[in-house]
């Protein structure tokens, strides 16, 4: 029989982490984070890899501890004013085969208490990639417009991020899609409760969400030059 991958003591270590963020309560708990987050996080992955290639054969699902799809515990202390050491949450990223050596689209899953969600696109693209999508998207309305407003795609999924207050240098400032071309980022998310995230159907649902989302990264692997 199926069983979770996560459970209400997963969303339990996440809480007392969040009050406890500190390297003496981590070393103190870190049994509890291998089993509780780490183990079930890279059990996930492993089983995902089997179903991600019906999506697209060029995203990863790698389950290393290290360098792979699970996002380290750390966080990177170095240039904020949050000296928090550790990430209060679990971040699985299923990166297109590309983005170690570029700004590329992925698949993304974020688990946390009252904050659990999937996302999609490409965050914080580069001038470069983010010219290339801009482009795309003057060059082929009707194909960006699919895939934006993709019916299937906007029951579920929501597009957030940065946007510039004034157009981008380059595009009509009276075009049509403005409002998309000042986007910084091309993500969306799609929400989820703690009981899909616990849920013995969460590989399948989240499978569902990437399906869902096949237009959207359909359109940005094309503009990028990308294999899909």
């Amino acid at each position: 029989m199926v069983q979770p991958y996560f459970s209400r003591a997963s969303f339990d270590f996440l809480e007392a982490l969040a009050a406890n963020n500190n390297r003496d309560w981590f070393q103190e708990h870190k049994q509890d984070y291998e089993a509780l987050v780490r183990t079930p996080a890279l059990d996930f992955i492993t089983a995902m890899a089997n179903e991600l290639p019906a999506i697209s054969p060029h995203f990863l699902a790698l389950p290393r501890k290290v360098g792979g799809s699970l996002l380290r515990v750390n966080r990177d202390i170095r240039f904020g004013k949050d000296k928090r050491p550790y990430k209060t949450n679990i971040g699985i990223q299923f990166r297109h085969e590309m983005g170690k050596d570029m700004h590329a689209p992925g698949f993304y899953l974020h688990i946390e208490p009252e904050e659990s969600f999937v996302g999609v696109g490409i965050w914080r693209p580069d001038s470069k990639a983010l010219g290339k999508i801009r482009d795309a998207i003057v060059e082929d309305e009707n194909a960006w417009l699919a895939a934006r407003d993709d019916k299937n795609f906007k029951k579920h999924f929501t597009f957030v991020g940065d946007t510039l207050t004034n157009p981008p240098r380059g595009y009509a400032k009276d075009h049509i899609l403005i409002k998309d071309l000042k986007r910084k980022d091309f993500i969306a998310l799609a929400q989820m409760s703690e009981k899909a995230i616990t849920s013995k159907t969460l590989l399948m649902n989240l499978i569902e969400r990437f399906r869902q989302a096949d237009p959207l990264m359909r359109f940005l692997c094309k503009a990028l030059e990308l294999r899909y």
